[in-house]
């Protein structure tokens, strides 16, 4: 039996998994780090924390699994997209990552999106508008704010990047993480050296570019004495997690909508074809598989809201599950299920962090409404989930556009929630699944990609054969009026609370 390693650099922690070729996780460990906010809107992490997660991760599933190293035919990696990892000459890290919530660039988006001819000039280079969230904007705001730290620059990685590198020694990205950096032609799958241009960047700071299964490097000696992982293990290149843990969902054609509800939201399809990009609304990027591409659009604040929630507002049920041994989101869930779909009123806005689609707005900030005298804890609960769920909303009704959505497959912490896949299913008016190591995000489809990268199979899609359903959840035709008006309350609070937000 062939063995492969999926790296999953999160937001929250680094996940490190390993799976046998039937699809069969063999081990998981998750390492926590912290994340750091030294002003409002900005979000920053120290990379030693993900490398050092990293290793004691690889270390603790090569022990739980019993696995013998020579049965391990690859690794390869996920990770957080955008985020920006300035390294110096010496391969030293100069400042803290900057990353993909991060608000601080609206100046720099600005500025290049004017010097490329405005939205509809940037879309030809790209097919992306230049986010707030993107890596092309925190390398012009270091050269504009801190460019002491932006000449001591040689190269720039993203996250999970900086992991491969300190794996290997090599300097690589993928194609899907370069799609989400705002300076990558994403039709012809390569960096816009007119864009860099345009930007007065020297292109020797951009990374070569490879295929998400592409060869990378292997282990270093250095490396397997930190990790346990073998010496001279191929690496394969990898993806941005949005892209790949749809990849580790089973999405790879046009037809399966893909919902994340992680720290972030995202909502994705499979493109069977490049698809130019009206208006910018959406994110178009690389997929994992060679020759096709991803339909995306990425809410800031899913998951991440409702922890939020629960550590803010929760502390009776946080210390109720540490006396009782429960799941806090489990008793979250409880009390949710006490209200009624619309929650009685109370509308959620979950844009804690600004937001990105359907909105590209750093000013945008989260709201209740319609609290009253009459409104319950339970009320309040359930709001957050719902709120979650139609900025999700907005997004499939955007990349249904492009192609008709007959079924969603739903993953991150979110899927763990029965009461949420009924949500979605009812909100989104589709049938909702979750495929079997749904659970495993990100790290999952890095397993795949080493797996179509090793030879154990032929394509992206053959892997997939490996998934199957775990749980169906059918929209409930009874809740669908209440949802109906919740939404279209929703839906116009955003327009009405535009000028507030930027006063």
């Amino acid at each position: 039996m062939r063995y492969l390693i999926g790296l999953d650099i999160g937001t929250s922690g680094a996940k490190c998994i390993i799976a046998d070729e039937l699809g069969r996780v063999a081990a998981s460990a998750t390492i926590e780090y912290p994340l750091y906010t030294p002003q409002p809107g900005w979000a920053e992490q120290n990379p030693i924390d993900w490398w050092e997660a990293v290793a004691e991760g690889s270390k603790k599933i090569l022990a739980k699994s019993g696995v013998a190293l020579t049965d391990i035919v690859g690794v390869s990696l996920s990770g957080q997209m955008h985020g920006l990892v300035a390294l110096d000459k010496e391969r030293s890290v100069i400042r803290p990552a900057i990353l993909w919530c991060d608000q601080r660039t609206q100046k720099q988006c600005d500025w290049i999106t004017e010097k490329a001819g405005g939205i509809g000039g940037l879309l030809k280079l790209t097919n992306n508008r230049m986010l707030t969230g993107y890596t092309g904007g925190k390398i012009l705001w270091l050269r504009d704010e801190e460019p002491e730290n932006f000449e001591k620059m040689d190269v720039f990685f993203c996250p999970k990047d900086y992991i491969r590198y300190q794996l290997t020694g090599e300097i690589a990205i993928d194609v899907s993480d370069a799609s989400g950096t705002g300076f990558f032609n994403t039709k012809k799958r390569c960096w816009s050296d007119e864009l860099i241009a345009i930007a007065g960047l020297e292109k020797s700071i951009f990374p070569v570019c490879l295929e998400s299964t592409d060869l990378a490097g292997r282990v270093t000696k250095r490396a397997s004495e930190l990790t346990g992982l073998p010496e001279g293990l191929p690496v394969y290149a990898g993806g941005g997690d949005a892209v790949i843990q749809t990849t580790g969902a089973g999405l790879i054609a046009p037809g399966i909508l893909g919902v994340v509800i992680g720290t972030a939201g995202n909502v994705s399809m499979g493109l069977s074809s490049y698809t130019d990009n009206p208006g910018g609304a959406l994110q178009m990027f690389c997929n994992n598989e060679p020759g096709l591409w991803h339909a995306f659009g990425c809410t800031l604040t899913a998951g991440g809201a409702y922890r939020w929630y629960r550590d803010t507002l929760c502390e009776a049920d946080i210390r109720k599950a540490a006396e009782s041994g429960m799941n806090v989101y489990d008793l979250m869930g409880q009390a949710a299920e006490q209200s009624v779909p619309g929650a009685n009123g109370v509308t959620f806005l979950p844009y804690l962090t600004g937001e990105r689609c359907p909105y590209p707005d750093p000013n945008a900030r989260g709201a209740f409404y319609g609290l009253s005298l009459a409104s319950t804890r339970a009320d309040i609960t359930r709001s957050v989930m719902e709120g979650v769920t139609y900025s999700l909303k907005q997004v499939v009704d955007l990349i249904g556009g492009f192609a008709p959505a007959e079924k969603v497959y739903t993953s991150g912490g979110g899927a763990a929630s029965a009461l949420w896949r009924q949500m979605q299913a009812d909100i989104f008016d589709l049938p909702v699944y979750t495929m079997s190591a749904a659970s495993e995000g990100g790290a999952y489809g890095a397993v795949m990609v080493a797996g179509v990268g090793a030879g154990v199979w032929k394509n992206l899609k053959e892997a997939t054969s490996i998934l199957h359903v775990e749980t169906e959840t059918l929209p409930n035709p009874a809740n669908q009026a209440a949802y109906r008006e919740a939404f279209e309350r929703y839906s116009a609070l955003y327009p009405a609370l535009k000028p507030v937000f930027d006063r």
